[in-house]
């Protein structure tokens, strides 16, 4: 039956003979089909879909688990993004046009979206935004596992969203979503690997003194974390379950290697009163509370990619109970141990002057040095620690973006789609969209060598690119859920949320509201072009783009974002 052969990159369209009363499919290539015809629970499941399997299912639970985790990498992202900025308010006394004059000037201010949390809220306010980031994302979490239950394929949100829309609305809708989710999952790629070459030229620094600081270094390198990451994605392809499982072990045991060590021999602690109590407004909204949801997006973004494991249901094993329980796991396990390092990041800081001024452009490598008493060799160690971690998270999130890409095109969403949509039939991989995930973010790295703040503009569109595909498929199934003539007729998977759905859906598409309202919102006020939060103008722009070139280039004709209905007709 050649409609099951990977090469052919032509769907065609099943429906479930025992549940013709129940769903109903679009698409004019429609047969009955039947249990035998499929391999698997999965491959029926994902028929039921109208899609076919094309790639191999190599991953278990543990596999996917550290993949999730890998993917947001929360604790690691609290060291390497926010611990500069803590040290911006642990001196009241500070002289905050020096502060931002320092931060304009270090190559991390390309994530500058990171210094919201610490000058708006102070350390109190980054431990509760935190717990408040982190019970929102699992609410959020939790109600995108309750849909991959349901409707188990790659395209995940914008999948969703075209499955429980109104027919008037679903081309649009669907796209739209679709759009933002790719859109998102591109930058951070190009963030992730940008700093990850960055952070070994701070190496670099702390090891040669000698070395000076180049932007274009800095672009080499991401270069050669993008080849490591396409090696593992290609070539180490059907490892790359094993690999994850593996790294999962590192990333939990390097959380204790990294804080036991600077809990012992850092020489100043910081006082419980000012880590628990101390809430400090120091952006200039002069109210707490206002600052506080200011500062929340410090730590959304260390938990950005949460519906990566989405997007490879089509590589899982039993991806309809398998993908819920991973994506639940992995925000309990990263938010677990990003609170640990949050609080420990605000009680061991040592020599704030001294990382402020680190020629490394990283101070949490100043503190690292500093904490192992000015051991070079310590200091190198537990920062290339982190290293490996975050170019683990960089293959991770290649792998994750691609199969995103390769859905999206797969419904005839992007430019290019006859080629995009190709399953290599050897090794049974996305290896069009690998191979153009890597050049997309090869072009947005040329950027940051005629100037690092335009590359930062790009690279905000992580968050709200994300929160943005989140909310249609939110907000429908809630409608779908709370309506008396529609809750009776939603196909539920195996894994469910029960009686609490409805207040779980409507916690996480209220939080997801104000975290995308207030990641638009500048770090300080008056507003001058270097603390303008330009997220909102590229935000705007890529989003009308996409609707302009939806609408325009093929006036949805040929989006194809169709499948079987979870919704009883």
């Amino acid at each position: 039956m050649n409609f099951f052969k990977a090469s052919e990159p032509k769907d065609e369209t099943y429906v479930s003979s025992t549940r013709t009363d129940s769903i109903y499919v679009l698409g004019s290539n429609v047969r009955p089909i039947q249990s035998s015809d499929f391999a698997s629970k999965d491959e029926e499941e994902l028929a039921a879909q109208g899609k076919r399997q094309q790639t191999n299912r190599n991953f278990g639970f543990m596999g996917i688990l550290g993949f999730s985790c890998m993917l947001m990498l929360t604790w690691e992202a609290m060291f390497t993004l926010v611990l500069y900025y803590h040290s911006t308010f642990i001196s009241l006394n500070i002289n905050w046009a020096l502060v931002f004059s320092l931060l304009s000037s270090l190559s991390i201010k390309s994530f500058g979206v990171f210094v919201y949390g610490l000058t708006d809220g102070g350390p109190a306010g980054l431990i509760y935004g935190y717990i408040f980031c982190w019970f929102g994302y699992f609410t959020v979490v939790a109600s995108l596992a309750e849909l991959a239950s349901m409707a188990p394929t790659a395209g995940g949100q914008y999948h969703w969203v075209y499955l429980l829309s109104p027919p008037a609305w679903r081309n649009f809708l669907s796209y739209l979503t679709g759009w933002q989710c790719t859109i998102a999952w591109q930058a951070t790629v190009a963030s992730s690997s940008f700093l990850s070459g960055t952070i070994i030229q701070g190496l670099l620094v702390l090891a040669y003194p000698s070395y000076t600081f180049e932007a274009w270094h800095g672009t080499l390198l991401l270069y050669a974390v993008l080849v490591v990451a396409l090696a593992f994605n290609t070539f180490l392809g059907k490892y790359l379950p094993l690999i994850e499982s593996s790294i999962l072990v590192l990333h939990i045991v390097g959380i204790f290697v990294i804080m036991i060590p600077i809990i012992y021999l850092s020489p100043t602690k910081s006082s419980a009163h000012d880590v628990f109590v101390l809430f400090l407004d120091n952006g200039g909204y002069n109210n707490k509370g206002l600052a506080f949801f200011v500062g929340i997006i410090a730590t959304i973004f260390s938990f950005a990619g949460a519906d990566g494991a989405v997007h490879m249901c089509e590589e899982i094993q039993n991806a309809s109970s398998v993908v819920p329980w991973a994506m639940v796991f992995s925000i309990l396990v990263n938010g677990i141990l990003g609170l640990a390092m949050v609080i420990f990041l605000l009680f061991c800081l040592g020599d704030i002057d001294k990382a402020l001024e680190s020629p490394t452009k990283y101070p949490f490598i100043e503190i690292f040095y500093q904490g192992v008493r000015n051991s070079k060799a310590g200091a190198i160690a537990l920062v290339s620690l982190i290293e490996v971690l975050l170019i683990f998270c960089c293959i991770s999130l290649m792998a994750a973006s691609s199969r995103m890409m390769w859905a999206f095109a797969r419904d005839k969403g992007l430019p290019g789609w006859q080629y995009l949509s190709r399953i290599e039939p050897r090794t049974k991989l996305p290896i069009f969209t690998l191979i153009t995930t890597t050049f997309i973010t090869l072009f947005i790295a040329l950027i940051n060598i005629g100037s690092t703040t335009a590359l930062n503009a790009v690279l905000s569109l992580v968050v709200s690119g994300f929160l943005g595909s989140y909310i249609p498929p939110i907000v429908l199934i809630l409608y779908h859920r709370i309506s008396p003539s529609h809750s009776q007729h939603l196909h539920f998977g195996p894994w469910r949320l029960g009686n609490w759905g409805a207040p779980i859906n409507a916690f996480a598409l209220l939080w997801t509201v104000i975290a995308m309202f207030f990641s638009f919102w500048p770090t300080s006020v008056p507003v001058v072009a270097q603390t303008m939060n330009w997220s909102c103008l590229l935000y705007g722009a890529t989003t009308l783009f996409g609707v302009s070139f939806g609408r325009f280039s093929f006036g949805f004709i040929c989006w194809e974002g169709r499948g079987a209905n979870v919704v009883g007709v």
